[in-house]
């Protein structure tokens, strides 16, 4: 590159680097616009003595007016979401210091989420990821939250050292609808494998944050055998691989010991020095709480089993597995009397 063709790079790096910051300002300074007026409209309509109905007026004339004066941008439905933005926030610190580093389409889906700990997952993690309104509104449908609050409740629960709780990161169950799978009916591991692969960007965003892909039936040899692992990624915020073993059919313990001996070699041959211990995920078709319960699995910290699902689940589809789950922890606990209990019945 000759001086005067660096000369013009770094003077379109500096425009760029510009023109994103305009933006985001302006971004910025849109979302909190919308509050503000969210607010005014709320505190005007608190003086109508039949709240519902002046407030509906104020809504339509005020619309009429600044459409007239402003152009678009300010219908009755537009205005009404500037209104619930302002309630769903009263608290104007979270706007300016939360809302204000998304755009309006981001704050206007997640402002519709009703539970207020979920819509602080979404606002964290759509700046945190970067997510796309797309890649926002596919979490949103294949309830992201809901899945990762599902696994700290379950036997994929972490009991861990690590800096960072692994119930963040492991999600049960995985939504693949993205791969196009038959929604019935066996499927071959490797075409589950080889569907992957060809969708990885979209299967990266689906396992969440920080995951970077390593290889495709990686082998790893002793000196009297060769095994071959489907899927090993690394997390940079975990500091550690993530190996998956891939199961279309339903969980056995024999696939919970295999993965058990991947994860030992795994660590024993290519864990680094620097590296956590490795994490092994079994992404199965179905599988049994019993073997989960009474495998090497219940006690590991490394190992995992998650469901995978190959449509998209509606709500209450979601919410009916999340509640499947909880009964089943609560089987589980009434099983096995606390250890203080267990003492006291023996006296």
């Amino acid at each position: 590159m000759n001086e005067l063709t660096r000369f013009h790079a770094d003077i379109q790096v500096i425009l760029e680097q510009a023109r994103s910051k305009a933006r985001s300002a302006v971004n910025s300074a849109m979302v909190e616009a919308y509050w503000l007026i969210g607010q005014r409209i709320v505190q005007e309509e608190q003086q109508g003595s039949s709240r519902a109905v002046y407030g509906e007026r104020l809504l339509a004339n005020l619309s009429q007016t600044l459409s007239a004066s402003l152009g678009k941008g300010f219908s009755y439905a537009n205005l009404r979401n500037f209104r619930q933005f302002y309630r769903t926030y009263p608290d104007r610190e979270i706007c300016y210091t939360v809302c204000s580093k998304l755009s309006w389409s981001h704050n206007r889906l997640i402002m519709r989420v009703e539970d207020a700990t979920a819509r602080a997952h979404y606002l964290a993690e759509s700046a945190a990821q970067q997510w796309t309104v797309r890649q926002l509104e596919r979490n949103l449908q294949s309830g992201s939250f809901q899945r990762l609050l599902s696994s700290q409740g379950s036997d994929n629960q972490v009991r861990s050292s690590r800096s960072e709780p692994l119930g963040d990161f492991i999600k049960d169950p995985y939504v693949l609808e993205f791969l196009q799978l038959p929604e019935s009916g066996q499927l071959k591991e490797s075409d589950l494998e080889q569907a992957i692969i060809d969708e990885l960007q979209k299967f990266l965003l689906e396992l969440g944050k920080g995951f970077s892909f390593v290889a495709r039936q990686m082998r790893i040899s002793t000196e009297t055998s060769h095994f071959f692992i489907d899927l090993v990624f690394y997390n940079y915020l975990l500091k550690c691989f993530v190996i998956i073993d891939l199961k279309t059919g339903k969980l056995t313990h024999q696939d919970i010991g295999q993965l058990d001996m991947y994860v030992r070699m795994f660590d024993d041959l290519k864990r680094g020095e620097d590296d956590n211990p490795t994490i092994g995920i079994i992404l199965c078709d179905s599988k049994d709480e019993t073997v989960v319960k009474y495998s090497v699995m219940r006690e590991s910290e490394q190992l995992f089993a998650s469901k995978y699902q190959r449509i998209l689940p509606t709500e209450e589809d979601l919410i009916a597995e999340i509640e499947r789950e909880k009964r089943l922890i609560g089987l589980r606990g009434k099983a096995q009397p606390p250890p203080n209990e267990a003492d006291a019945n023996k006296k």
